[in-house]
């Protein structure tokens, strides 16, 4: 089996919608309106993805412009296809070395990408850097070692069966995914006023098969994994997890997702 960073595998918005970008859009909807900015701003979404933050700020803010960055050439073409707007410029790129020159925006968010830069503290710096001064930097991730049950669950069950996947659980992969890293990245990126909170959003399942398809779609370590292990494994990993969670008398299945996030003043 490929090594841990060779199994973060993203080339497929629906798939990746179907994963976690319904959860993710409504975790988008309460840290865009935490960040209480003003309209007619201009936006840097770094990791772009889906364009799930891209359209929140659409909706709700009327930006002067949205820039999204993103390395997935397949991530982009889908979200040229979901965010059609004038105000918004879709551009391929890396965390690490941004296309931009400094003090290019206002706002430069980050959503659910964080923890997946090659280096978090350059890609932070980076975000900074193009940030003008008194604007905002900010950015959330996933709690994978705690309250995001859906991917805790799954990583807490394929452990147990096979050894192999604790190397690829995010909760151990990514130490950032907390508070206090979360601050201290901030930080050591010369940013101020900084703010860390959680945000919680109900997972719900209509039946199990509802929990487990996304898990067959290949985005992500996770799906991933369930891709290249035997028939046999796949089989006794979606058994275990159907004895495990907490199915209801109807089948269905009620989870939380928690997601950290993280804002700070340039």
């Amino acid at each position: 089996m490929a090594g841990a960073g060779e199994q973060d595998t993203w080339n497929s918005g629906d798939n990746y919608d179907l994963y976690v970008g319904r959860w993710s859009q409504h975790v988008a909807d309460v840290f865009v309106r935490w960040l209480g900015i003003q309209p007619e701003r201009s936006w840097l979404d770094v990791g772009s993805g889906t364009g799930a933050i891209i359209s929140l700020i659409l909706v709700l803010l009327g930006p002067a412009m949205v820039v999204g960055l993103d390395p997935s050439s397949a991530y982009l073409s889908f979200s040229r296809h979901r965010v059609d707007d004038s105000h918004v410029a879709l551009v391929a790129g890396s965390s690490q070395a941004m296309p931009f020159r400094d003090e290019s925006f206002d706002v430069v968010v980050s959503g659910l990408a964080l923890n997946f830069f090659p280096e978090p503290s350059k890609g932070i710096a980076e975000m900074a850097r193009v940030t003008r001064s008194g604007g905002t930097v900010a950015a959330y991730v996933w709690d994978y070692a705690g309250a995001m049950e859906y991917m805790r669950t799954f990583w807490d069950t394929a452990i147990a069966l096979d050894a192999r996947a604790l190397a690829l659980d995010e909760g151990r992969r990514f130490s950032i995914c907390h508070p206090e890293p979360l601050m201290n990245l901030f930080r050591d990126a010369s940013l101020h006023d900084i703010e860390v909170r959680f945000i919680d959003v109900p997972m719900h399942f209509a039946c199990f098969d509802d929990y487990w398809r996304p898990f067959l779609g290949g985005q992500g370590p996770a799906p991933t994994y369930v891709s290249l292990i035997d028939d046999e494994l796949r089989a006794a990993l979606r058994e275990q997890l159907r004895a495990t969670l907490p199915i209801a008398a109807d089948g269905s299945i009620d989870l939380t997702a928690r997601a950290w996030a993280v804002r700070g003043t340039r």
